[in-house]
């Protein structure tokens, strides 16, 4: 089954993705705890490419798909965009004793998502950048 989610870049749609991914899940009886991290997560992956690549700028659109194969034992969610690109992949990341010595705001988005998702890859496309994101579950 494949959900497709087209949103402007102002955080205030932030709600409407969340919401988005529940309801997506929760037709395939995903755990509930398992739900919660991967909304998490995607809201910090939505909320950084809202903020950093399109400013804030709700006139710019990306795309959210959430691709569940009821045969498979992951779920796959994409970000596609035609904004800039940051690739978690490459960012090195502050230790934590940095962020908390420094007394910094963020920083720590980035492990976050990691953490949680088992499998991060981006591609370039159709002069588009998909960043796809795997997750394992157990249903």
């Amino acid at each position: 089954m494949n959900y497709k989610y087209r949103v402007g870049c102002s955080i205030e749609n932030l709600k409407g993705v969340r919401d988005f991914i529940r309801k997506s899940l929760k037709a395939h009886h995903v755990p509930d705890l398992e739900i919660s991290e991967m909304v998490l997560a995607l809201d910090e992956m939505c909320s950084n490419l809202m903020i950093h690549a399109h400013h804030c700028n709700a006139n710019d659109l990306f795309e959210l798909r959430i691709i569940i194969d009821k045969d498979k034992p992951y779920i796959i969610f994409e970000l596609v965009d035609d904004g800039t690109v940051f690739d978690i992949n490459e960012f090195c990341e502050p230790s934590i004793d940095n962020i908390v010595h420094q007394k910094r705001k963020g920083g720590l988005g980035i492990r976050l998502v990691k953490s949680i998702m088992d499998k991060i890859e981006y591609k370039a496309s159709q002069g588009q950048t998909v960043c796809r994101l795997t997750k394992n579950i157990n249903k």
